[in-house]
């Protein structure tokens, strides 16, 4: 990015590349919507929050766009106005108007990616050309999904002994969705049931997801930001995920 003539220079852009790491900022959201963070928005958000029929929804979407912002600023030395996102192209379809989130101003070579739910917001930025965060409120799980097609059979198996049955269909869910986040295709473009998360396992696992003519590999770990959420972090395997991720607590 220049600036007057010069090459803007971000330090921690830079050191985050090197290392191979992630920052993740989360934060409650409020029930009702913030002109504060309403300000931040680009006319395309504005007009989506607009059209939601719940303001709690409405407040939760307006607030994590805006805490992106913010958490960026932060991150890169700025002012949260001065960060501006958009989306690229689906690689599924190539459309402009769903493929995952990045940033558009500054010109930095980092991805991100956010999730919210249930009063809920997820930010996470990375090294690489990809990332992918999913959180899920934990809430009782009906018995038919324990069985379903979204499953492996080994997640099936897992589940069905699992002593906490919720939380560990959330653990399933969040990887499975962080990784289809960060493949860009989403949940439809994605045959969940042969997506293996290895719930069976702790720590860092590594994922593979499989499309007609491509497969990528993706490593994903859970991350606790609270007793009540399920979240997963997914990275390209390599270099992109070599480093630690940072987290960030609301302020």
């Amino acid at each position: 990015m220049r600036q007057g003539g010069e090459e803007k220079v971000y330090p921690e852009v830079d050191r985050l590349i090197a290392r191979g790491e992630a920052h993740v900022w989360w934060w409650r959201s409020p029930g009702r919507v913030d002109p504060a963070d309403l300000r931040l928005l680009a006319t395309g958000e504005f007009r989506r929050a607009l059209g939601m029929l719940s303001e709690r929804d409405a407040a939760e979407f307006v607030h994590t766009r805006a805490g992106a912002r913010r958490a960026l600023g932060q991150l890169l030395g700025t002012t949260a106005a001065d960060v501006d996102l958009g989306r690229r192209r689906c690689p599924g379809c190539g459309s402009d108007g769903h493929g995952p989130p990045q940033v558009l101003r500054p010109a930095v070579p980092l991805a991100i990616s956010l999730s919210r739910t249930a009063g809920w917001g997820v930010f996470a930025v990375g090294a690489g050309t990809a990332i992918g965060v999913d959180a899920e409120a934990l809430r009782p799980v009906r018995e038919a999904l324990l069985s379903d097609t979204v499953l492996t059979a080994a997640e099936r198996g897992h589940l069905r002994d699992a002593p906490d049955r919720q939380r560990a269909f959330h653990r399933v869910w969040t990887r499975k969705e962080a990784v289809v986040k960060a493949v860009g295709v989403g949940l439809a473009g994605t045959d969940l049931g042969r997506l293996e998360t290895r719930p069976d396992r702790t720590g860092r696992v590594r994922v593979t997801h499989h499309t007609d003519d491509h497969v990528t590999a993706w490593t994903v770990q859970d991350l606790h930001l609270s007793d009540h959420l399920a979240v997963a972090l997914a990275r390209p395997t390599g270099p992109a995920s070599r480093g630690a991720v940072h987290l960030h607590p609301p302020a």
